[in-house]
């Protein structure tokens, strides 16, 4: 399991067999999004790899939200909504 992966499952409590809704239509998430990419060629500190940063999203929100500009705003508004409600 990738690590950014285990920090958003450890951070809200999750297990590789929980229902993990996507933070923008409720549908069940596949996918742990970088709000901010890594970049390319990764990123070998990891400073992207923080829960602020982590983001769970389905398939078809990630197809048409994830790695768009104009789309970055919204997503870390609904990120920060999911924080707030579940500490």
């Amino acid at each position: 399991m990738k690590k950014h992966v285990k920090i958003y499952l450890g951070h809200f409590g999750y297990d590789v067999n929980s229902f993990i809704d996507c933070e923008v239509c409720g549908s069940k998430s596949v996918d742990i999004h970088h709000i901010e990419p890594r970049g390319m060629g990764g990123n070998p500190k990891g400073d992207k790899d923080v829960i602020t940063n982590l983001q769970a999203l389905c398939r078809p929100c990630h197809e048409s939200l994830g790695d768009k500009k104009q789309h970055k705003e919204f997503l870390k508004e609904k990120h920060l909504i999911k924080l707030a409600t579940m500490k």
